[in-house]
């Protein structure tokens, strides 16, 4: 069972529209759509923004339907001149940039608990990944990808994510999807299009007027990834 998160209704409605024999269930105001594309069993849901709807959407994709591996998709901003409007970015590892209990002597980033600042994404589905992007001629990027309850649009906020964590890209999800995922022995993968550049440019236009595109890029993505599993 393939489970694929993304926040806004853009990042997974053509995933939806695929899936045969299509059925509805929510819970927690979150409407999961399950059934089968290319014969592989899936679910699919728009989460909402934000660290705890991911949360909330990975945990019942594991609990009620079973899903064994996670895959969150949709857009983000690029925290690297080179990264561009339109690249896609995968994870290797994440990290929540906004979780500092610092002030106590922590590292910047560390989850506490179980003490993790990063966590690791699959590398079988990465491969899978980026075999697809290299075939299909996609400029693609793997690094670290940094979550946060914030939409970043200013240098100032960039400079501090990329300082902290070399991150590349940042987006509002990832992040907690992946700490339910190590907490429940599920793997899990960061793939996103990037849609603006994480500046005020980016949260006035850009991420507007890129959304779609990027999203129908990730959608199709995703997509080829089912009909290869």
């Amino acid at each position: 069972m393939i489970g694929i998160i993304g926040a806004l209704s853009e990042e997974v409605e053509q995933l939806i529209n695929y899936i045969d024999d299509r059925k509805e269930r929510e819970y927690l105001g979150i409407t999961f759509y399950t059934g089968t594309i290319e014969k592989i069993p899936v679910t699919v849901c728009k989460s909402g923004v934000g660290k705890v709807y991911a949360a909330i959407a990975a945990t019942t994709m594991i609990n009620a339907f079973g899903a064994t591996e996670i895959i969150n998709t949709g857009v983000s901003g690029s925290l690297s001149k080179e990264i561009k409007i339109g690249n896609i970015v995968i994870a290797n590892k994440v990290v929540q940039h906004d979780m500092d209990t610092s002030p106590i002597g922590d590292p910047v980033g560390m989850i506490s608990g179980i003490n993790k600042v990063y966590f690791e994404a699959d590398e079988k589905i990465n491969g899978l990944l980026i075999d697809i992007l290299i075939s299909e001629g996609y400029n693609y990027y793997i690094g670290t990808i940094a979550t946060g309850d914030q939409f970043i649009a200013s240098e100032q906020s960039k400079q501090r994510i990329v300082a902290d964590f070399n991150a590349i890209s940042c987006e509002m999800e990832g992040g907690a999807i992946a700490q339910v995922c190590y907490l429940a022995k599920v793997p899990f993968a960061v793939i996103r299009t990037i849609s603006d550049n994480a500046d005020e440019e980016g949260a006035k236009t850009d991420f507007q007027q890129f959304l779609k595109k990027s999203a129908y890029d990730n959608c199709y993505i995703l997509r080829e990834y089912i009909k290869r599993k």
